[in-house]
């Protein structure tokens, strides 16, 4: 099994270290993971960001080695309007598996911000970050999945506690994977909805219409920042993709791995 989502103590949203992940993800049966760490553009381009340093990130996976384990070495790269010569500048600098582009703020907040919610309705407050998500992955093309198309949901701060399916923003979300496809990108499931009672981000409709849509690249990943969570869902999630793909995606040096379920 596999889980292509992780973040250890180099993000600044963990305190685990890589090592006590990567031994937690062998003894749930994971056979290859991928650390993701944060590095992440705040919306104002003068803001402190959440970048990690490269040489922690150099010190905590060059040498990480676990036998039965498969580790990859990957980045989850906040996408905003202004950042894609910033993220080009990352990507030059450092030799990864594996990018995510994510898309974190909408509107100048964070969903994980309470004030990204006030004043706006249920419908309001999710269009407002799928049309973020749009203008992004159409400056962004340096970048291999897609991360948490429905992000917006699982926010704690969310006062509607409430997926969004497919049938609620088709249009919208088809212009988004229509893009990704038309630039040989992939879309990630990710897992960290289901306990917050959001489903998968995205649910499996959107990944049944990116499949009607031509997208072939699909990603699992658990997005786990310690390592109680590590692979949670990941098995499951996989098994679904069956019926759908027949397959899931792994990297290795930014090119995709097809794996037979």
């Amino acid at each position: 099994m596999f889980d292509f989502h992780i973040h250890s103590s180099v993000s600044f949203d963990s305190d685990t270290p890589a090592s006590d992940i990567a031994q937690a993800a062998k003894q749930a049966g994971l056979c290859e993971i991928c650390f993701t760490d944060h590095w992440d553009y705040l919306p104002n381009p003068n803001d402190a960001h959440n970048l990690f340093s490269l040489n922690e990130y150099s010190q905590a996976y060059d040498k990480l080695s676990i036998d039965g384990l498969t580790i990859r070495r990957g980045v989850e790269i906040g996408l905003n309007e202004w950042n894609a010569s910033e993220c080009k500048k990352l990507l030059s600098k450092r030799d990864f598996d594996f990018v995510i582009g994510s898309v974190h703020y909408a509107d100048g907040y964070d969903p994980y911000d309470k004030k990204y919610w006030d004043n706006k309705s249920v419908e309001k407050a999710y269009m407002r970050y799928l049309e973020k998500v749009l203008e992004c992955v159409k400056l962004h093309t340096d970048f291999d999945v897609l991360g948490h198309l429905t992000y917006v949901c699982k926010s704690p701060n969310n006062p509607f506690h409430a997926p969004l399916s497919y049938r609620e923003c088709g249009d919208i979300a088809d212009e988004i994977m229509s893009i990704i496809i038309s630039n040989g990108k992939g879309m990630e499931i990710n897992t960290s909805g289901v306990d917050r009672g959001v489903d998968l981000l995205p649910s499996l409709d959107y990944v049944r219409r990116f499949k009607e849509l031509g997208g072939e690249i699909i990603t699992v990943g658990s997005d786990s920042h310690d390592a109680t969570r590590v692979g949670q869902y990941c098995h499951t999630t996989i098994d679904a993709l069956n019926d759908i793909f027949g397959y899931v995606c792994t990297f290795e040096k930014r090119r995709p791995i097809f794996h037979k379920i």
